[in-house]
């Protein structure tokens, strides 16, 4: 994946067709991610574009988490010979061709008719990780089926019910994912007015496939996104970090940590890895935006494990600030949603191609001929 920039190139492997002033024709050149969303958001229905949208309470950290992007700048440096640059790297010892993975989300199949599979055909076109979620409209069978040589990894819940969490595990170590994801930051769900004004509910032909059978009896009950209410586990502690890590050899990486004290909880229960997120915004308002919670989180690590981070990813510069302040990679959860409302797999591949071109490009215009010579050096720290 090394790129050579000729003289007067575009950094883009593909031209744009043309530029046209509305985002409704699907034919049009859609430039940069806010595109992809305006054009989701005008095409998608109403209560699952407010599913997709939704943060918690006032929505101030799902907001903040783009904001911060803005107030981080950067120190570029000049006469540094980028006319090769090299974007690979690797995560869990597994090359990936650039830092930016599909982080978990749900219910693909309302962006697009088969969903989470286009998302991994997608990500095994272009190199990169996928993290299942337990909450997709795919199976991990069919995931994997539908892209049988991707790099993936699943994002676990633990349940009340234990061994509903145990057979997940079993199913995607039998199908070729290579780690498990532990979402810590839902013992309970978090607010999001719409969803409650809307009523949100999974469309009819669409169901959590992953349990398919399993909840039929209890669905008749009160539901909280396609599963029975109260179904995850609040008592859910450090030690089921043990009891996880004796279920499964595959590395355990811990998504939702946002401080250094649970960085260092972290290491020491014996996780291969941290996602700093705060779940898009989606669970308590008023928390940090991860950008700003990853240099605390990176300090305290000390490069024991790999710490990666999603939330508020928009543009290549932002992926830049974040290896620059210590994320070995980046994932994106909305737009990847936004990129399969648009054309399913095509759709999610542009995604992931505008958001690494434009990384080229801010590592190049920033003087960074390779993942290795990005740090902290790139950022200006204000002098208060």
């Amino acid at each position: 994946d090394l790129r050579r920039f000729s003289p007067g190139s575009s950094v883009c492997s593909h031209t744009p067709k043309m530029y046209r002033t509305s985002v409704c024709d699907p034919e049009m050149s859609l430039v940069c991610l806010s595109d992809f969303e305006m054009y989701a958001k005008e095409h998608l229905p109403k209560t699952t574009w407010d599913y997709y949208a939704a943060g918690a309470d006032e929505c101030c950290t799902r907001d903040d988490n783009l904001m911060a992007y803005k107030r981080i700048r950067l120190r570029p440096r000049m006469l540094r010979d980028v006319s090769v640059t090299d974007t690979r790297t690797t995560m869990q010892g597994t090359e990936i061709s650039f830092p930016i993975g599909i982080a978990p989300t749900a219910f693909h199949c309302m962006a697009w008719h088969d969903g989470e599979m286009s998302t991994a055909r997608a990500a095994e076109a272009m190199n990169t990780c996928y993290i299942a979620s337990t909450y997709a409209t795919c199976s991990v069978e069919e995931i994997s089926a539908a892209a049988p040589n991707g790099f993936r990894w699943f994002q676990l819940y633990v349940y009340r019910n234990r061994k509903l969490s145990e057979q997940l595990i079993h199913r995607v170590e039998a199908h070729g994912y290579k780690a498990i994801v532990l979402t810590v930051d839902v013992p309970y769900t978090g607010k999001r007015r719409n969803d409650i004004r809307n009523n949100f509910k999974l469309p009819p032909h669409l169901k959590v496939k992953n349990f398919d059978g399993i909840f039929e009896q209890e669905l008749n009950g009160a539901e909280v996104y396609g599963v029975p209410a109260n179904s995850l586990d609040p008592s859910i502690s450090w030690k089921d970090i043990y009891w996880l890590r004796s279920l499964t050899r595959l590395p355990i990486i811990i998504k939702g940590i946002l401080t250094k004290e649970d960085a260092e909880l972290a290491v020491e229960h014996g996780v291969q890895g941290i996602i700093v997120s705060n779940h898009g915004g989606r669970q308590l308002d008023g928390g940090p935006a991860t950008i700003d919670a990853l240099s605390e989180i990176v300090e305290t690590v000390q490069g024991r494990i790999e710490v990666y981070l999603d939330g508020g990813i928009r543009t290549g510069s932002d992926v830049l600030k974040a290896l620059a302040l210590g994320a070995k990679c980046v994932f994106i959860g909305r737009p990847v949603v936004w990129g399969l409302a648009y054309k399913g797999e095509e759709g999610v591949k542009e995604i992931l191609q505008i958001l690494n071109d434009e990384f080229r490009l801010s590592m190049a215009l920033s003087g960074c001929r390779n993942i290795s010579e990005i740090n902290r050096n790139l950022i200006q720290f204000s002098k208060l």
